[in-house]
């Protein structure tokens, strides 16, 4: 082999060894620079025989049997008609136009088909209008390394806290979804989703409630951002309590809008917080409940009643506080009918659902049984090394698979601190407010 060869060869291997480690630190640009141009090139070669295969092709027409017959020649089965294609960060996104007869449910269960035969990570089936749909081809594993889009922008009451399988941003929409039900066992990445949302939620003008009966050891470093803290049973009860008469006012105010004097529009009729003017709109609340478990929970009659209280408030928030502009978001390790009366009424109430890992298959089914048993099985197996990943769903029927980024703790105190200043004042509230904790107790949390 002779200097010049040699010289070609080892500039070959670094090339070859160069785009290896590309794709694995960077897979977004070995995606767009290398990745998505030859699995175009790969699609439009093999468009039509892997329709065909993949038995998504419809018999010729009418017409071309016509046609063919006067050329002396064979009609072609008719293959659905790929009109455009997109790249993206994360695939391929194809517009196709089925052929008559065809449904969506013909494409979604040769989903595994096309994705074997056009050689990609998943494939994704979306019906847009009657006659067409859109096909997500995914070209890697977009939740190996979650990298957010820079497009995805908060709103109020809207934060994009986690990253699709199919490559979409999650978003948890408080208007949308007004109350969830977070899952997951310890250690499952559930603490880094409530942060990434704590972080989102502290630079928007709302007012941010905690009920955290492990003496506050989560939601304490986020003092300076809330408006009230319950860090026992005792407190959280009275705290309940606060929030429904705070709900019982808002109403009162909703229900004086609505006597309107003769000749008034009916556009300034409400039903809920948002149609009041912005000058007596209350402020929106969010309940953070960390490990809701520990409400149910008695060990003596006393601990009962006050469970029964708790537990009741906490429905007739979940009921009503909608309209109200108070959202829950209710999050522990293990939920079931044996925590006692009031826990199915309130799994009720909680459209949104997202399971991390869980440790029984009792508990994925109660957050996701009443969505889907698809759903169910692909939260059990869910493992301990995908800290992040869940299951998120809603009791429409629609789930996907997803994964927070990870915000460290230090990083949403910071968040919190820095936005302390946006802390809303609700009197009801105010007896329930923490006191900043001190510079000392946030560097010991950003150290754990």
């Amino acid at each position: 082999m002779t200097g010049g060869q040699i010289a070609a060869f080892i500039g070959l291997a670094l090339i070859v060894a160069g785009l290896l480690v590309l794709r694995r630190l960077r897979p977004v640009w070995y995606w767009v620079a290398f990745g998505a141009p030859a699995k175009l090139v790969r699609i439009a070669i093999t468009y039509r025989s892997v329709m065909e295969a993949c038995g998504l092709t419809e018999p010729p027409s009418r017409l071309r049997l016509a046609v063919a017959a006067a050329a002396k020649r064979t009609a072609s089965r008719m293959v659905p008609r790929l009109t455009r294609a997109r790249i993206t960060a994360s695939g391929l996104v194809l517009r196709i136009k089925m052929q008559p007869g065809q449904e969506v449910h013909d494409f979604e269960t040769a989903t595994e088909r096309l994705r074997h035969s056009w050689r990609s990570y998943a494939v994704h089936v979306t019906a847009l209008t009657p006659g067409w749909l859109q096909v997500r081809v995914i070209g890697y594993d977009v939740l190996r390394r979650v990298v957010m889009p820079r497009t995805a922008t908060p709103k109020l009451l809207s934060v994009p806290v986690a990253l699709r399988s199919d490559g979409a941003v999650h978003m948890r929409d408080f208007r949308t979804i007004a109350h969830e039900l977070v899952m997951g066992a310890t250690e499952s990445g559930k603490s880094v989703y409530l942060r990434g949302l704590l972080t989102g939620l502290a630079a928007q003008p709302v007012a941010l409630v905690g009920i955290d009966c492990k003496w506050g050891v989560e939601l304490a470093p986020f003092s300076p951002r809330l408006s009230a803290l319950a860090c026992t049973p005792g407190e959280a009860a009275d705290l309940l309590d606060a929030l429904v008469t705070e709900m019982t006012e808002r109403y009162e105010l909703i229900r004086t809008v609505q006597r309107l004097a003769p000749g008034s529009s009916p556009e300034s009729i409400t039903s809920d917080i948002w149609g009041l003017p912005e000058d007596t709109r209350p402020v929106p609340v969010v309940v953070f409940i960390d490990e809701v478990a520990e409400l149910f929970l008695t060990a003596s009659a006393a601990d009962e009643k006050r469970r029964d209280q708790m537990v009741t408030q906490l429905v007739r928030l979940a009921q009503l506080g909608r309209a109200a502009g108070i959202y829950l978001e209710v999050c522990g390790q293990r939920f079931g009918a044996e925590l006692g009366k009031g826990a199915t009424a309130l799994r009720a109430q909680l459209t949104g659902r997202i399971s991390h890992r869980v440790n029984d298959e009792t508990t994925a089914k109660m957050a996701l049984g009443d969505i889907s048993p698809v759903a169910v099985v692909a939260a059990t197996t869910i493992g301990p090394d995908q800290r992040g990943v869940a299951v998120a769903g809603d009791s429409s029927g629609g789930w996907s698979l997803v994964r927070s980024p990870f915000t460290g703790l230090a990083d949403a105190v910071a968040a919190c601190t820095e936005h302390a200043h946006l802390t809303p004042s609700v009197p009801s509230l105010d007896p329930f407010r923490p006191a900043a904790p001190s510079r000392g107790f946030a560097l010991v949390a950003d150290k754990d």
